[in-house]
């Protein structure tokens, strides 16, 4: 069995500190996707987990939401056969562009990078439902939420981790003074 914890540490993806996360929460704990996707190796290693997971179930495409969402959604479809769709940040929350179509009752599975509140997912999920899609289950690299999220369909994780987040009102990193690092390519 591959220790993905191992991993982790090895190619730099896990970060300590105070980090504001993508869902505005606070977090002592930050997940580095981009140290795992520069790696193409671990990255089919640990999107095959996804699909040995999803490869009985009955779909034809794979979407996932930009940026990280679409490198796990493109190394799955390659190797499931499948189709790959992503989903980009719009008004409604996220939507196909750029020509993608989704037929209706077309099935599709729903895979991301790191999942903290599921707000990504979510907003792709509504992306497949409003052009009548049917998603099938999700797959995600590493769950780090605090709660269990139902989608209503299917959920995988390849990791599971522990880790606390707080609203930043309820920071006890901001109380101590810890400086707030705000990761990834966000301003």
């Amino acid at each position: 069995m591959t220790n993905f914890l191992e991993i982790f540490k090895e190619v730099g993806v896990i970060r300590e500190g105070h980090f504001e996360l993508t869902s505005g929460l606070h977090s002592g704990i930050y997940f580095e996707k981009f140290r795992l996707l520069e790696h193409p190796e671990i990255t089919t290693l640990i999107c095959k987990e996804i699909a040995e997971r999803f490869k009985s179930d009955d779909f034809s495409t794979v979407a996932g939401p930009t940026t990280g969402g679409i490198i796990i959604a493109y190394e799955l479809a390659r190797q499931l056969g499948k189709r790959c769709i992503f989903a980009e940040k719009s008004e409604e929350g996220r939507e196909f562009k750029r020509g993608f179509e989704i037929k209706s009752g077309e099935r599709i599975l729903i895979v991301d990078d790191i999942f903290t509140t599921g707000g990504s997912i979510r907003d792709t999920i509504s992306a497949v439902k409003r052009k009548a899609g049917v998603v099938i289950g999700v797959g995600v690299i590493v769950d780090r939420s605090e709660q269990t999220i139902e989608f209503g369909v299917p959920f995988f994780s390849v990791y599971k981790a522990s880790v606390k987040n707080w609203k930043p009102s309820e920071c006890p990193l901001c109380k101590e003074g810890i400086e707030l690092s705000k990761p990834g390519g966000r301003r």
